[in-house]
């Protein structure tokens, strides 16, 4: 075993033995369904927003964006901007309203409104669907960057172990030990991301001017006419060469602006649509703490995707797209590059950490659908054991653990953050329709609801089977398909089904609820109204 390796393995068993001690602490305090799913409502908004950052900046944004910006310039940059700006959604639409109406989950909100099982059946079945697709876009990034590092560990044993580890904290520390490995992870990722930040600027004197002149000197190429670039050759059409600084590099030709408008729909409501992001706003006491808990991770954030500039431009500049293998392992050989395997092996742990933490936010928020929403709630008919309904729980996050296991070694070639990006088109279009819909529409029906969320549930994965992202001659992520795109052999042109399936999930929402008659729905809005905006009768 080399020196980095053993340094490698070092820090990433600090890591470890750092977050299975959170998870020893928070067993000992994790005794009823509100403990394990809500943390017991007392976390602070101040914590709770570390912790929401430390859901949201995921290995999607700290290794995936890292890697779309260094090969593909700005257009990798606009993955940043959209994760940023969907926060305005979630603090002007749905952090109140939902912590005031909910209880654990998504589907406590529109079965508070639409009061029937079928809701929970189906609100449970996508919170199910979107939590495995985001969890595998985590554990292929955890694959990717311990088998750069370890090399001696196979891809396939890395994604073992972190999903072991993943399903240990969950069954034995639930959503407390969650939270505190999010704010753990939290500090540690933005500690590294700037001081990997001061490394990069440093190399340019600290001079902003000389830093983006030396990223205006870096040239990417592409293929007009969907031809793929090889060996610095189109397969057809003609080659184009222009500067990263440049919109153009990733989204081009006949459907490339469509596909960013596209991406750019499905990341700003997507998070509205995140079963664990929403579930973060039942561990705080009251609807003012989850407003201030967004305000403070809207900062965190803000602060942390700027700082993706200097990773991402960094890694092109003092690294080179040439010497990057996997767009996933950018940001770590940048460490390497500016501060040593030392250094690296710092980041790699980090990034570790960051993936461990959110993979555990994943499971306890699908583990939770289904114990809460489905077991409790349609099989049991609201007759409570809370022993039994934990137990199911942790049963369920054993199973969702080793799913996403198989998942991501068959997918283990693709971008993590174009995978997130897949998960952020799915959620918006099941699951933020709904949401808005039975918070603000006083015509909003049962039949509204579950059909807008089978449409957009359906629609959006069958869209993704059938894109270039699935159905492209070269694995994503490798560099034939990063170079884009072979189109002609995809039935839907878009990689990111967005731009057709959220406005027809609306669409299918409105409609079906103008046809449809729900007297209880009308009835029960007024209700709803209220609670959601003053909080009377909420969880407390």
């Amino acid at each position: 075993m080399t020196s980095k390796e053993l340094q490698t393995l070092l820090m990433f068993g600090v890591i470890v033995l750092i977050t299975l001690g959170i998870t020893l602490w928070a067993s000992r305090r994790t005794r009823t369904t509100t403990d394990f799913y809500a943390a017991g409502r007392k976390i602070s908004g101040a914590q709770n927003g570390l912790a929401v950052a430390g859901d949201y900046m995921s290995a999607a944004s700290f290794l995936g964006i890292a890697g779309l910006i260094a090969f593909f310039g700005y257009d990798g940059f606009m993955y940043s901007v959209g994760f940023l700006v969907a926060y305005l959604t979630v603090l002007f639409l749905v952090a109140e309203p939902l912590r005031n109406i909910g209880k654990f989950t998504m589907a406590d909100v529109l079965s508070f409104r639409l009061r029937n099982r079928s809701v929970r059946t189906v609100a449970a079945i996508s919170t199910l669907i979107v939590t495995l697709i985001y969890m595998i876009a985590q554990m292929v990034g955890a694959g990717s960057l311990v088998s750069l590092l370890v090399p001696s560990l196979d891809y396939n044993w890395a994604i073992i172990i972190v999903g072991l580890l993943m399903i240990f904290y969950v069954i034995f520390g639930g959503m407390l030990a969650t939270t505190w490995v999010q704010i753990v992870k939290a500090v540690l990722l933005m500690g590294g991301t700037l001081i990997l930040s001061i490394l990069v600027l440093s190399h340019y004197g600290f001079s902003l001017g000389n830093f983006f002149d030396a990223i205006h000197g870096v040239v990417g190429k592409y293929c007009t006419g969907g031809g793929t670039l090889k060996d610095g050759a189109c397969s057809s059409g003609t080659l184009v060469s222009q500067s990263y600084l440049t919109p153009g590099l990733r989204y081009h030709g006949t459907y490339g602006q469509l596909d960013l408008i596209s991406l750019g729909l499905a990341l700003v409501l997507g998070t509205a649509g995140l079963p664990h992001i929403l579930m973060r706003f039942y561990t705080v006491p009251t609807a003012r703490t989850a407003r201030s808990s967004v305000v403070w991770a809207t900062a965190i954030i803000g602060v942390f995707y700027i700082l993706t500039t200097f990773l991402g431009f960094g890694a092109a500049t003092l690294v080179g797209k040439a010497h990057i293998a996997n767009q996933n392992l950018a940001a770590p050989l940048l460490a390497e590059a500016v501060g040593g395997t030392l250094f690296l092996a710092f980041i790699a742990a980090v990034a570790f950490a960051t993936i461990l933490a959110v993979v555990a936010g994943l499971t306890i928020a699908g583990s939770s659908a289904f114990a809460h929403d489905i077991w409790l709630n349609v099989v049991k008919r609201g007759r409570e054991d809370e022993r039994e309904q934990v137990l199911v729980a942790k049963i369920t996050a054993g199973i969702i653990g080793v799913i996403s296991i198989f998942l991501a070694i068959a997918l283990h070639y693709s971008n993590v953050a174009f995978l997130v990006g897949l998960a952020f088109a799915v959620a918006a279009s099941a699951n933020v329709p709904s949401i808005i819909l039975s918070i603000f529409w006083r015509r909003f029906t049962t039949a509204g609801m579950i059909s807008s969320m089978l449409v957009g549930l359906i629609s959006s994965v069958i869209l993704i089977m059938v894109s270039p992202a699935i159905m492209a001659v070269d694995p994503p992520g490798t560099a034939a398909a990063a170079a884009h795109l072979i189109q002609a052999k995809a039935l839907f042109p878009l990689e990111n089904p967005g731009l057709v399936a959220i406005p027809l999930s609306f669409a299918v929402a409105i409609v079906v609820s103008l046809v449809t008659r729900d007297e209880a729905a009308v009835e029960t809005f007024s209700e709803t109204n209220v609670r959601a905006n003053l909080g009377i009768d909420a969880e407390v």
